[in-house]
């Protein structure tokens, strides 16, 4: 039997999926990183001072000058990323052999079903269905899909990036189109043990792709300034993020009665100085500043598919999970590997808990969700800027079902257009 993760002080048996040295290592490698800012600091001021008698050649090009500011702050940027030029001294040029992971012990099963029924509509109809991940990893197996409806063509479409799956239906007539799939899904609690850096790199282009901006996600202007403030004179990328992370969940605000996920227009967010909105805006908002200062980070778009263990408004609380979309963040750093946070669901705690800031519950869930999550979520995909099989524009992500008819497309936001319903369940393995 799994057992709960657990939000209070006392120490936990050694299987429980969270384990408490974890946080105490964490906790520790997060003060010696402190040190090592501080060591760094003072050794950076000395150069300074013994190299300030000597003359600097003028640079003609203003891009190697400002190289050269990002280099001489500690900061990295999306043209000077700590992938490709780590600070000395910083964990991402100590790295021991690279080992293979071990899986975990635990995993949970669950079904999802989706049903699409179409209103009103007429002449050709498209359906586009986002899939959960098709490539297997440590938290996440697909097992198998099937599908039902009156389509008159139907395909599973995987998006040339390969981190993206769909499922493609069209209709010559969409009046009276329904459809309907199942998906088993099986996952295991994803955490980051910070006293492990033995993770195999990542390829250089989706470490590129990572780093570079999208319709929605800036990786330069505000987003840079705004990095850049918060980060000071931290080098260690684990501390950066952190970092950064305190000052999302410290300065958003999460808003309940926005449709979806939100929009995720992090440049709206950063021209008019109010952040926050729901997990797409708060959680972009941490990508584009990772991004910004040249710490690779994406968007995970996902689904809810059962309780959480952490606190009621994080999870489901019955199998309906229409409306339970959700997306969540991770960032890389060498050795490490892929590291997952969840700065929206701090904010979204405080939102539709109560919780006041000193709340002891909400301080160990905050020190929680960077480095953790919690599997009673599915991930779908982490693509941007999608361009669906059989339309020529681009939507920004895709999250919810999308149904073109008429030349018009939609959502499922409004039920005007459309209706769909998801419901998901743990499946009881015997």
């Amino acid at each position: 039997m799994t057992r709960p993760l657990r939000l209070s002080r006392e120490l936990s048996p050694p299987e429980e999926p969270l384990k408490r040295r974890d946080f105490l290592a964490s906790a520790a490698a997060l003060s010696l990183f402190s040190t090592e800012a501080l060591a760094a600091k003072k050794k950076s001021a000395s150069k300074t001072a013994a190299k300030s008698t000597s003359k600097k050649p003028k640079s003609s090009q203003s891009g190697a000058k400002s190289a050269a500011a990002s280099s001489s702050s500690g900061v990295h940027t999306a043209n000077d990323p700590i992938t490709e030029k780590p600070p000395q001294g910083t964990s991402a040029t100590r790295l021991p052999p690279v080992k293979a992971e071990e899986p975990p012990a635990t995993w949970q099963t669950y079904e999802i079903a989706t049903v699409v029924t179409v209103k009103g509509a007429t002449g050709q109809t498209s359906l586009w269905l986002p899939l959960p991940l098709n490539q297997d990893t440590l938290f996440q197996r697909t097992l198998g899909h099937s599908w039902d409806g009156n389509p008159k063509l139907s395909s599973m479409r995987r998006l040339p990036d390969g981190d993206l799956e769909v499922f493609h239906s069209e209709w010559s007539d969409g009046s009276e189109a329904h459809f309907q799939i199942k998906t088993v899904v099986t996952t295991a609690d994803r955490h980051f043990d910070i006293t492990k850096r033995s993770i195999a790199p990542e390829r250089d282009d989706i470490l590129r792709r990572n780093l570079q901006a999208s319709q929605l996600i800036p990786n330069d202007g505000l987003a840079h300034q705004l990095g850049t403030r918060i980060v000071g004179r931290i080098k260690d990328p684990v501390a950066q993020t952190k970092a950064i992370y305190d000052w999302v969940v410290e300065n958003t605000i999460y808003d309940a009665e926005l449709p979806g996920c939100g929009n995720g227009d992090i440049n709206r967010q950063l021209i008019s100085g109010k952040y926050g909105g729901r997990s797409a805006d708060i959680n972009g908002l941490f990508v584009a500043i990772c991004r910004a200062i040249g710490i690779p980070a994406r968007c995970v778009f996902g689904l809810r598919v059962g309780p959480s263990r952490l606190f009621r408004s994080l999870g489901l609380t019955g199998e309906d999970a229409t409306r339970a979309q959700h997306v969540r963040a991770e960032f890389y750093v060498p050795g490490f590997g892929w590291i997952p946070v969840d700065p929206s669901d701090v904010r979204r705690a405080i939102a539709m808990e109560g919780l006041s800031d000193q709340d002891s519950k909400l301080q160990s869930l905050r020190k929680i969700l960077f480095g953790v999550w919690e599997m009673n979520w599915i991930a779908f995909n982490v693509g941007t800027d999608v361009e669906l099989p059989g339309r020529q524009t681009k939507v920004p992500f895709l999250l919810l079902p999308q149904l073109e008819a008429q030349g018009t497309l939609r959502d499922g936001t409004n039920p005007t257009g459309f209706e769909y319903a998801i419901k998901a369940r743990r499946r009881v393995e015997l």
